[in-house]
C-alpha cells in the first residue's frame, strides 16, 4: 500500500489551518514541508516558524525537505519546531556521514535526497545510513511542474539495492506526481508518493487519497 504526502507549499495559505485540518480528515500518512533558501534552490518557502505552526495544528508526521546550500546549521531549529523527518540533499554534502550523526543526536529520523540530473549510485553507499530516500522527479525551486520519467530508474535501481541489501530505507518521490502516474512511480519501487499541485488542486481530493493508498 502506498503512502500519500502532500507537499504543504502548494496550499492555499490564507486557509493553511483548514488545509492541514482537511489533510487530517481524510487520512492523509504524512504532510511533506519544503524548506528552500534561495540559494540552493531558486525560491524562497519558510522557516522553523511555519513549521512550528504546523505541528502544532496536527498530529501527523512532519516530512521535512531542506533545499539548503548549508542544511546542517538548520538540523536543530527544526527538530525543536516539530520536524519528525529531515531530509537533505547529497548535493551539499557527498559524504553524508557526519550529517547523518547530527541528525540521530537530535533523535529524529533521517532523509536523503538527490536532483533527477544525479544517478542513484551516487546515495547507494550511504542508503543503510537512512530511514528514507527522497528521489526528485523535477528539479527542485517551483510546484507544478512535469514529471521527469527517468527518475523512474533512480527509483528501481535504490529499490533493487534497498531490496538486496535487506535494508528498511523507504522511498519517496517528489515532483510532477499525480493520479496519471502513479501507480508507475509505486511499480518502480516507491513507498511514498509526495504530491503538491496534484492533491490540493484536486477535484476530488478524497478519491485520490483512496486511490493511491490503495497501490
Amino acid at each position: 500500500m502506498a503512502q500519500i504526502a502532500p507537499s504543504i507549499l502548494a496550499a492555499d495559505f490564507t486557509r493553511l489551518g483548514e488545509e492541514i485540518a482537511d489533510c487530517d480528515r481524510l487520512g492523509v500518512d504524512l504532510l511533506h514541508l519544503d524548506i528552500m533558501d534561495g540559494h540552493f534552490v531558486p525560491n524562497i518557502s519558510f522557516g522553523p516558524a511555519v513549521v512550528q505552526t504546523i505541528d502544532r495544528t496536527t498530529e501527523k508526521f512532519l516530512d521535512v525537505h531542506l533545499m539548503l546550500s548549508e542544511p546542517e546549521k538548520y538540523f536543530e531549529p527544526f527538530k525543536k519546531a516539530g520536524a519528525d523527518l529531515i531530509t537533505f540533499h547529497i548535493e551539499t554534502h557527498p559524504n553524508p556521514e557526519a550529517c547523518v550523526k547530527q541528525l540521530r543526536a537530535l533523535n529524529v529520523a533521517t532523509g536523503i535526497s538527490l536532483n533527477p540530473d544525479k544517478k542513484a549510485e551516487l546515495v547507494l553507499p550511504y542508503l543503510h545510513l537512512f530511514d528514507y530516500l527522497l528521489v526528485m522527479s523535477v528539479f527542485p525551486g517551483f510546484g507544478g511542474q512535469s514529471f521527469i520519467e527517468s527518475s523512474l530508474d533512480t527509483v528501481r535501481i535504490a529499490r533493487e539495492h534497498i531490496t538486496k541489501n535487506k535494508l528498511q530505507t523507504k522511498i519517496e518521490v517528489d515532483g510532477g506526481v499525480d493520479s496519471g502516474n502513479a501507480d508507475r512511480v509505486v511499480e518502480a519501487g516507491a513507498d511514498i508518493l509526495v504530491m503538491g499541485t496534484a492533491f490540493f488542486k484536486a477535484a476530488d481530493r478524497s478519491k485520490l487519497v483512496k486511490e493511491t493508498q490503495a497501490l
